[in-house]
């Protein structure tokens, strides 16, 4: 008598069980960050920060039991790359992406992840619309845009500075920084002798170091990431414009100084204070030196948005982002590499914690940015 079907199928699925590898239980997080272009800085910075808390969370166990794997995209800081590979994540089955990094790329790519209930941490852009327009499953590790406006205004007001140039790149973060600032510039009476913007990739900006001649200018306020403001930075030097400049966290990379040159030397920056130097931090801080690597501006906020999603997700027992988002909007306070944070109903850290450094020369003779 032959078998049926029923039975030769039920013979088959015992076989495949048999020598089918196990099954291996994984949350799939995503970093989308600039891997290459200008901005890849500080696309390593992500990618870095992630990877290490990725494998310090995989040594102790995972989160809730379950190892912890990790896809990289790279948006090479171009909005429509972003969507591309937020897209690829949706298709990846990830659950939680890091990243961000440039504002531009992470409001279009956060739609996506939205629609596909994918948790996203960005701990870097901060424009104030990435949390303004109410995503439930959409937070930042850092700070906004018109938070640093109104540090960098105040201390620009305070220092007397009467004159003042605002030259941005045109970008999400680059404009809408410039723009906060200008804002709380007129709050505090204080109007700016030139506002211009500069097309991102130029290498000649003769015609607007002529135009900051012209101005009369003071002190020029920076909207943008290093690669223009280093650019921007060195011509007008190269010029005879000694103009003293000042910028946000876009320029927070010693790159900057390495593209500007000796002229950086006096250039004013609004950041957090410096997360590397906090107790918290030691141990990871030296992880990373062992290899090589200086876990710089946003490396820690990288890696403390991984701490987020662990802790959360262990407090909610659940890998569901919107369980996890719920948990996060709660109020705890998370214990991570930059210091015990907590999120409001927006989605933003609840500290408001940004300072100015002052790029000088530190005791080897390098320059770099110091808190002042």
């Amino acid at each position: 008598m032959k078998p049926s079907f029923a039975r030769l199928s039920l013979m088959t699925a015992f076989f495949l069980a048999a020598v089918a590898p196990p099954a291996i239980a994984e949350v799939r997080f995503g970093v989308g960050a600039p891997i290459t272009g200008p901005d890849a800085s500080f696309g390593a910075q992500l990618r870095n920060g992630a990877e290490q808390a990725v494998a310090d969370i995989n040594a102790a166990g995972g989160i809730l039991g379950e190892k912890v794997t990790l896809r990289v995209g790279d948006d090479g800081a171009d909005p429509k790359q972003g969507v591309s590979v937020a897209n690829k994540f949706v298709g990846d089955q990830v659950s939680v992406v890091i990243g961000h990094f440039n504002s531009g790329v992470s409001l279009p790519a956060s739609d996506v992840y939205a629609e596909a209930n994918i948790l996203q941490i960005t701990p870097g852009s901060t424009n104030p619309k990435i949390t303004d327009r109410g995503i439930e499953t959409l937070f930042r590790t850092c700070g906004r845009d018109d938070q640093q406006g109104a540090v960098a205004a105040k201390f620009l007001a305070g220092r007397g500075f009467k004159k003042i140039a605002i030259i941005h790149d045109k970008t999400t973060y680059g404009k809408g920084l410039a723009d906060e600032t200008r804002k709380s510039l007129e709050a505090l009476g204080v109007k700016d002798v030139l506002y211009e913007g500069i097309n991102k990739g130029e290498k000649d900006y003769s015609a607007i170091v002529s135009k900051i001649k012209q101005s009369g200018a003071d002190v020029i306020y920076w909207g943008g990431v290093h690669t223009e403001g280093g650019l921007l930075l060195r011509q007008m030097r190269d010029q005879g414009v000694e103009t003293p400049m000042m910028g946000g966290d876009g320029i927070a990379s010693d790159e900057f100084a390495a593209i500007a040159g000796p002229g950086v030397e006096g250039t004013f920056m609004t950041f957090p204070p410096d997360p590397r130097e906090r107790p918290e931090a030691a141990k990871v801080v030296a992880e990373f030196k062992a290899k090589n690597f200086n876990p710089e501006t946003y490396t820690l906020y990288s890696y403390a948005a991984v701490e987020v999603v662990k802790q959360a997700a262990e407090a909610a027992k659940s890998l569901d982002a919107a369980e996890i988002a719920k948990t996060i909007h709660s109020g705890m306070v998370f214990n991570t590499v930059i210091g015990p944070i907590s999120f409001d109903k927006k989605g933003d850290v609840t500290r408001a914690d940004y300072v100015v450094f002052l790029w000088k020369k530190g005791p080897d003779g390098k320059i770099s940015y110091y808190q002042m």
